[in-house]
Formats: structure tokens, C-alpha cells, sequence
């Protein structure tokens, strides 16, 4: 058995892109457009990971104008990231807000535009705590 990938709906490719790949780090493996079906996929892979790895699979169907909603059975997608404070300060320079702050150096959540959860977990041990992030209390659901 082999895992292959994640499936995501995303009502704004662009938007998508901007965070999973601009903001998050991921690479674009591979993008299919079908234009019978109107819609198109977009593979990305993580920076350190060999190709035919696990991926993410951006899904955009063209015509959806309506926000996906986010059933209960779905959590959320966990990265390993080098810095846990330098990756949520450079979300939040984007607009992405930071719904829970990596307090103990370690754990940190955030959405993507449609409003996926998304775990940052600290590579290796843990952070020693540090401001702005201690003083920072929870916001919304993650």
C-alpha cells in the first residue's frame, strides 16, 4: 500500500496557491485541466520531499460559487515547519491570521482561504517561548 494524497476543494486556485505554496512552502508537482469537466488539479508536494511522494491535491471546479463547507469528520493537515514563529509571522504578514498561536514553541493553527485547518508543528524540539506568541490567546475555531 502506498498513500498518495490529500484531496482539498478550493473555490479560488489563485488564493489556494498563494498559501499552500507562497505562504506554506509547498511545490506545484503537477497541474491537470479538464476543460470538458471545468475543472482542474493541482498537485503540490512538500519542499523536502522526493517526487511520487504524498501530496496535496488542489481541486478547483470552475464553476463553484459557493464556499465549500467543512464536515465535521475532516480535522485538519499537520506540517513539520523549520521555525514555528518565522512561519506564522510570515502567514500573518499575508493576512492570514494565526487562530492559535505556537505558545509553547511548538503548535501553532491557521486556515487556508477555504478554511481548511492547518497543524504547525515545529521540526525537532521544541521553541523556547517567546513573544509575541506567549501573550496571544486563541481566536475562532481551528
Amino acid at each position: 500500500m502506498k498513500f498518495l494524497h490529500t484531496m482539498l476543494r478550493v473555490r479560488d486556485l489563485d488564493a489556494a496557491l498563494a498559501f499552500w505554496c507562497d505562504g506554506l512552502g509547498f511545490l506545484e508537482a503537477r497541474r491537470l485541466k479538464n476543460e470538458g469537466g471545468r475543472f482542474t488539479l493541482v498537485f503540490l508536494r512538500a519542499p523536502g520531499d522526493a517526487p511520487g511522494g504524498a501530496e496535496i491535491e488542489l481541486t478547483w471546479n470552475w464553476d463553484q460559487v459557493e464556499p465549500y463547507t467543512t464536515g465535521r469528520s475532516f480535522g485538519h493537515i499537520a506540517i513539520a515547519v523549520d521555525d514555528v514563529y518565522a512561519t506564522c509571522a510570515a502567514l500573518e504578514a499575508r493576512g492570514v491570521k494565526v487562530l492559535r498561536p505556537p505558545r509553547d514553541g511548538h503548535m501553532a493553527f491557521v486556515r487556508s482561504p477555504d478554511e481548511q485547518s492547518v497543524e504547525l508543528l515545529q521540526r525537532g524540539p521544541a521553541l523556547a517561548p517567546a513573544e509575541p506568541w506567549v501573550s496571544r490567546a486563541n481566536v475562532g475555531n481551528w
